[in-house]
């Protein structure tokens, strides 16, 4: 256990450590198998165990390499639509890109934030929103404000358990990332329920 936890300790005052975590951050907004969120949770655990990195600066860097992911996102979606590529007319992708651009017309703002906290969703309203032609000053605003919410919330996580949770690190930063992985899986099955009772009431 000592090992592990000098590996953790050496991680976290690595000079490149948020530069990692903000490249999983990144390629989080386009590959939902990427850990993004269990990155941040562990360095937020790791900055309450450690005291580095500081848990402003992770959530800032996690909070600007998400919004940088979601704009990339949208700005595919607005230079090449949502059906150009095999992969977005795949029954679940399109059915996907199709409720979110619904979502888009009844309360953009709203969706564009909420997105953020589901890992598929994200993806899908954002592509739907640059298709769209969501405004982008419009989309900056509340884009921005979901990436530092999300980044505030996976580190936060991660924080408290490290605060709470006995001990030492490598218990803080496994534990902080089953409770994340347990949240976003409850989200998941949670909006699957809520989808199928919609398809049952339609037929």
């Amino acid at each position: 256990m000592d090992g592990v936890d000098a590996w953790l300790q050496a991680i976290a005052a690595s000079p490149w450590a948020l530069l990692a975590m903000a490249v999983l951050v990144f390629a989080d907004a386009f590959l939902v198998v990427i850990p993004g969120e269990a990155a941040v949770t562990a360095f937020g655990a790791l900055a309450v165990a450690h005291g580095t990195p500081s848990l402003g600066a992770v959530i800032l860097v996690a909070g600007a390499a998400a919004f940088a992911g979601d704009l990339c996102c949208y700005l595919v979606g607005r230079a090449v639509g949502v059906e150009r590529w095999a992969w977005m007319r795949g029954p679940r992708v399109s059915a996907a890109l199709e409720w979110a651009r619904r979502r888009l017309e009844r309360n953009a703002a709203l969706v564009l934030f909420t997105a953020r906290f589901v890992p598929f969703a994200r993806l899908a309203v954002n592509l739907a929103a640059g298709a769209s032609r969501v405004q982008p000053a419009r989309y900056l605003g509340v884009a921005a404000l979901a990436a530092l919410a999300w980044a505030a919330y996976q580190a936060v996580i991660g924080a408290v358990v490290a605060a709470v949770v006995p001990g030492g690190p490598v218990v803080a930063v496994v534990v902080s990332i089953v409770v994340a992985v347990g949240i976003g899986v409850g989200i998941d099955l949670l909006l699957a329920r809520r989808a199928k009772r919609r398809a049952a009431a339609r037929g």
